[in-house]
């Protein structure tokens, strides 16, 4: 049996890795309220480490004390005790063999719990599509219609990006990742129907980029240039699954773009969707494959990557340089651990994230499951869970 090529080594930058197996970002919004990342946070990030993943991402992160955050429990990355929370959580993951990147978020029209402001921010007063998820805090029904941004506004935001990666560094992580991603402000900024702009942020794809293009020159900036700062995009969005762009001319325009920008890798998400659903454009060519063409930069695919199977041909026909795992990587912590022994993944049970997305959701989850949950550093001589390997060590609830 051939060595399956996500096990290689690979480079962001000048970040080096010892795998091309990342952790997707996944909203947990387990902080107490005011956007520290707790000790929980801190083991849940570690498994993944202990697993073997080459490099884990943060969910969302806010950046400003403003508008950016998006869920009433969601991190922060402005205060003191916020960089403080998560420099316990790089130095869990590093010593666990991984890389970390943070993810710099900011919310825009899609609000549902700011302790900051009341209201929202975006690149016009348009009204999102779709109602909010209950699951992650802040109550449910429609969105409401944001404020559009001035350019003053535009100057803070930017402002915001660029400090929140500085206090990255601070709190040890490997990079950040700009979350262009999803339906968020960045999104907003790029998709035609929430940017009705008539300046030079909107109109055409080469207008709608120039938010982005700003993000990551600002953010640049601000950490140097030998730093890695990754950049996530996507055509689909949690509130819109059904958006595409206009086909690959789109796209190419605005790689092209946010290359020359400064990016040291793109990171291309499916919302949770099959890859080939989102991957294939007009032209019969994958979406990932033209970000690495365009561009020359490593590209991450995301979008059903657990499969041992598509991840290798995702790899070996030059689809993507590294493949990033969401819910799979919940379902299987180890899942680089299980490539290499040739074994089958679990498969992701939907109700883990049924009632809540949260750590505590996952708790409650494992214990009716189990009976026991899963820690790192846990006691050695506690009986193992069916098909786990060593590093997830299984303990009576009460012990934790």
């Amino acid at each position: 049996m051939t060595i399956h090529p996500v096990l290689s080594e690979v480079r962001l930058g000048a970040l080096r890795l010892r795998n091309r197996a990342v952790v997707a970002p996944m909203s947990r919004v387990s902080t107490a309220g005011d956007g520290v990342p707790t000790a929980a946070m801190a083991e849940y990030y570690a498994r993944f480490a202990a697993g073997g993943f080459g490099m884990i991402t943060t969910e969302g992160t806010y950046t400003d004390a403003e508008f950016s955050q998006a869920y009433p429990d969601q991190p922060g990355i402005v205060t003191g005790l916020q960089i403080e929370g998560w420099r316990a959580v790089t130095g869990a993951v590093h010593a666990a063999g991984a890389a970390i990147a943070l993810q710099l978020m900011h919310a825009g029209a899609l609000l549902q719990g700011n302790r900051h402001s009341d209201g929202s921010i975006a690149p016009s007063a348009v009204q999102p599509k779709g109602v909010k998820m209950s699951s992650y805090g802040g109550g449910d029904g429609p969105f409401a219609v944001p404020v559009a941004a001035t350019r003053a506004d535009i100057r803070r935001i930017l402002g915001g990006f660029a400090a929140a990666a500085e206090r990255a560094r601070l709190a040890g992580f490997d990079a950040v990742e700009i979350h262009g991603a999803n339906g968020y402000l960045i999104d907003q900024f790029l998709t035609d129907y929430t940017n009705r702009r008539d300046d030079d942020y909107g109109g055409d794809p080469a207008g709608r980029v120039r938010f982005a293009v700003e993000v990551v020159e600002a953010v640049r900036a601000a950490v140097g240039p030998e730093f890695p700062v990754g950049l996530r995009l996507s055509q689909t969005k949690v509130n819109d699954f059904a958006y595409r762009w206009s086909g690959a001319a789109e796209a190419a325009t605005i790689f092209r773009a946010v290359g020359a920008a400064g990016v040291d890798y793109l990171h291309l998400a499916s919302e949770g969707r099959d890859w080939y659903e989102t991957a294939v454009l007009d032209t019969g060519e994958t979406i990932t494959r033209l970000a690495r063409s365009v561009t020359g930069l490593p590209v991450i695919a995301n979008g059903g990557m657990h499969g041992p199977d598509l991840a290798r041909t995702v790899l070996d026909e030059g689809h993507a340089d590294l493949v990033a795992l969401g819910r799979g990587a919940l379902a299987n912590p180890d899942w680089p651990q299980v490539v290499a022994e040739g074994s089958r993944p679990v498969e992701f049970d939907r109700a883990m994230l049924a009632a809540a997305v949260t750590l505590d959701g996952q708790r409650s989850w494992e214990e009716a499951r189990n009976g026991e949950i899963p820690v790192v550093n846990g006691d050695p001589t506690a009986p193992l869970a069916p098909g786990r390997t060593p590093f997830t060590v299984w303990v009576p609830a009460h012990e934790m």
